[in-house]
C-alpha cells in the first residue's frame, strides 16, 4: 500500500509559478509516481510521471517545457514545479502512484491522493 498526501496548491496569476509536493508513505521503493489533473466538467488528464528511480519521466504535451517532475528519495516526496502557468492549468491536481506500472492513463495507477486545487487567474 502507498499513502499520498499533496500540498502546495493555491491561487496564482497568469505567468506565475507554484510547486506541488506529494509525500508518500508505504511501499515506495519501486513505485512509479505522477500527477493528474481534473478541471470542472472535464475528464482527468495526465500531467507528468516518473519512475521512483528517476530513470524515466513523461509529460503531457500541454505542460512540456513549463512543468518539471522531480523527487527527493530521502524525504519520500515527489514534486511538480509549475512555471508559466495559464488559466487552462486551473484544476484539482492529484498525486498518483503504482507499484509496477508506468504510463499516462488513470487506470495505470492504483493509489491516489486527495487532490489539491490550483487556480490560475487571467
Amino acid at each position: 500500500q502507498v499513502q499520498l498526501v499533496e500540498s502546495g496548491g493555491g491561487w496564482v496569476q497568469t505567468g506565475g509559478s507554484l510547486r506541488l509536493s506529494c509525500a508518500a508513505s508505504g511501499r515506495t521503493s519501486s513505485s512509479s509516481m505522477g500527477w493528474f489533473r481534473q478541471a470542472p466538467g472535464k475528464e482527468r488528464e495526465f500531467v507528468a510521471a516518473m519512475r521512483w528511480s528517476g530513470a524515466y519521466t513523461a509529460y503531457a504535451d500541454s505542460v512540456k517545457g513549463r512543468f518539471t517532475i522531480s523527487r527527493d528519495n530521502a524525504k519520500n516526496t515527489v514534486y511538480l514545479q509549475m512555471n508559466s502557468l495559464k488559466p487552462e492549468d486551473t484544476a484539482v491536481y492529484y498525486c498518483v502512484a503504482d507499484l509496477s506500472r508506468f504510463g499516462s492513463r488513470p487506470t495505470e495507477y492504483d493509489f491516489w491522493g486527495q487532490g489539491t486545487q490550483v487556480t490560475v487567474s487571467s
